[in-house]
């Protein structure tokens, strides 16, 4: 039998602290947790039960769909329309918004989700995840528009990752610091098993995917080659390089040890300002950063502070520990060399 504390419990000892709070939230963040379950379950049961490989289909990125992209996307769907807490869904994997079905009552809150996230590294079994934000609506009760959606990330009211990897992992942040639960799946539970966790302000690892090496701005340029340079160059001390492509297993490694992740602006395409998007991505995973300790920044300004303009919008992402993240911020802010 276990001894520590279940995410359920978790949560209900959580909103008793909060004055006025009538149970929604709880109760839609346990929908959320369902789904992940389900989700979970899926991914490792795998080719088992015919869910590999890629289908002839492109979601709205222009990216081909994995089987559990489309199979995931629906599980969170059906865990979290029919319980009166949402007012609408969007998803990485839908061109727009998601109407909760007339037949289901409407709430007060917004769930933007990537239901699997590094998806291209399930056919070679390597870890990927689900990342989720919650947003209040605007207006509570009321079928969600796009713009309702339109929140920058300071207003999210909780974020949270599950990593599918040699465990199943919840990371979750309501705005009170960060709490990692394991899945125990003898009796299918979410156990605390990494309280508060905090990202070291120091670190030599960092996570850039440099092949596209040619493509990035001067800043990362720099900052990656001084890095590279070691012991030898302006830093003083060797770095770690390291790439996953999954930006969960990625922020979990930073989470748990310390270290930096770049997705930079590059100038490959002119038309997209980064690779990965803000609402269902960079924003939730920059809220657990901070709240972990560590910065998340374009660049040239706060994640969390970006006024989003569409639902799919991109955006660079520069995460992790503080330190080095000023040090790559402050190369953007350089003069520039004539």
């Amino acid at each position: 039998m276990h001894s520590g504390t279940t995410l359920t419990q978790f949560i209900i000892e959580e909103q008793r602290h909060i004055a006025g709070a009538t149970g929604d939230f709880t109760a839609l963040l346990n929908d959320v947790v369902t789904a992940i379950k389900t989700i979970s379950n899926a991914v490792n049961k795998g080719a088992l039960i015919g869910v590999m490989g890629s289908l002839d289909t492109e979601n709205v990125q222009g990216e081909t769909q994995k089987k559990l992209d489309v199979i995931t996307n629906d599980i969170m769907i059906r865990n979290n329309e029919w319980a009166g807490h949402l007012a609408g869904m969007a998803s990485e994997e839908m061109d727009n918004v998601y109407s909760i079905p007339t037949k289901y009552p409407l709430g007060k809150y917004l769930l933007v989700f990537d239901p699997l996230d590094g998806s291209s590294n399930v056919d070679i079994n390597i870890s990927v995840g689900t990342i989720f934000s919650i947003l209040r609506a605007p207006v509570p009760n009321r079928a969600a528009a796009k713009e309702d959606f339109l929140q920058p990330g300071v207003k999210q009211v909780c974020a949270g990752y599950a990593l599918y990897g040699s465990s199943t992992m919840l990371v979750l942040t309501t705005g009170h610091g960060v709490n990692g639960f394991t899945l125990d799946r003898d009796i299918g539970e979410f156990i605390l098993t990494h309280e508060d966790m905090r990202i070291p302000a120091d670190t030599k690892e960092f996570a850039i995917n440099a092949s596209n090496q040619r493509f990035w701005e001067a800043p990362v340029q720099r900052y990656v080659a001084e890095c590279l340079e070691g012991k030898t160059g302006p830093r003083e001390r060797d770095f770690n390089m390291r790439w996953i492509a999954s930006m969960v297993a990625e922020v979990h490694r930073i989470l748990t040890r310390g270290g930096i992740f770049m997705y930079p602006r590059d100038t490959r395409d002119p038309s997209k300002a980064g690779k990965l998007r803000l609402m269902y991505e960079a924003n939730p995973m920059s809220f657990i950063v901070e709240q972990a300790g560590g910065k998340a920044s374009t660049g040239y300004e706060r994640i969390l502070d970006v006024e989003p303009t569409d639902l799919h919008q991109r955006v660079p992402v520069i995460l992790g520990s503080k330190n080095e993240v000023d040090v790559v911020v402050g190369y953007h802010s350089a003069p520039k060399a004539e």
